[in-house]
């Protein structure tokens, strides 16, 4: 005899009679309710665009990280649960940088991508060696990157997989922002037009005017760059 469903989303590692894992689907559910997050790739480099929710007049807009910086060649945009966000970014760091020690070289951009995943995959094992997350990480990652091959965009999602793309949104606003990417965007684009791009598609998603303190802007071409808010600004006047 079944259970139910609410008995099978109780295990986190429990397979329902149907195949499919609850307590991932959730996570996933937790993605759309977070920030719009926009990637594009050019032939010049990656453009990453973040909204910005500023709950409250008395929060430091400053304090609010959507987009972080994982090696020099690479950064990431992030959507979902952000308080989960740091110790994926946290341990591509750490991959990195022991990479670069023991190869004398930077770490590819998916190979950074595929240890990310790893991780993220690790939910509800047992913790012989180092402590690993009790449930899905609830975050989605637009990962951006310039390696040997050239500019490379990839999105991760909690089940631990990923994929690489052209040009890709998460979050709240994701449906309408990917009709909008696919109706736009062409991979003949320059690196000014897809930072356009970027910002214009978070506009029609986003319920506020688009102002330099609540949207992230960040490129990687071929090393890390996010925007001060000058910048933003110039790029907003192009609009």
């Amino acid at each position: 005899m079944f259970l139910t469903r609410s008995e099978y989303d109780r295990g986190v590692n429990t397979f329902s009679p149907e195949g499919r894992l609850y307590q991932v689907e959730y996570a996933i559910e937790a993605i759309k309710l977070g920030s719009t997050a926009v990637g594009l790739k050019t032939d010049e480099g990656v453009v990453l665009a973040v909204e910005k929710r500023i709950t409250s007049g008395l929060l430091e807009p400053s304090s609010v990280d959507k987009i972080m910086e994982i090696d020099a060649h690479v950064g990431c945009a992030v959507s979902g649960l952000t308080a989960d966000a740091p110790s994926l970014v946290e341990h591509g760091r750490v991959e990195a940088q022991n990479h670069k020690f023991s190869y004398n070289e930077a770490m590819s951009v998916k190979s950074i991508v595929q240890a990310l995943c790893d991780l993220a995959l690790s939910f509800g094992e047992a913790a012989d060696e180092e402590p690993s997350m009790s449930r899905p990480f609830g975050v989605a990652l637009l990962i951006a990157g310039h390696d040997e091959t050239g500019p490379c965009l990839y999105h991760t999602d909690p089940s631990g997989s990923s994929w690489a793309c052209d040009a890709k949104a998460i979050g709240s606003g994701s449906e309408g922002a990917n009709s909008s990417l696919q109706e736009h965007y062409h991979k003949d684009m320059t690196l000014k037009e897809a930072e356009t791009l970027a910002l214009s598609t978070l506009k029609h998603v986003m319920e506020e005017k688009v102002t330099s303190l609540n949207v992230y802007i960040a490129r990687v071409a071929p090393k890390y760059h996010l925007y001060t808010p000058s910048e933003v600004e110039s790029v907003i006047r192009r609009l």
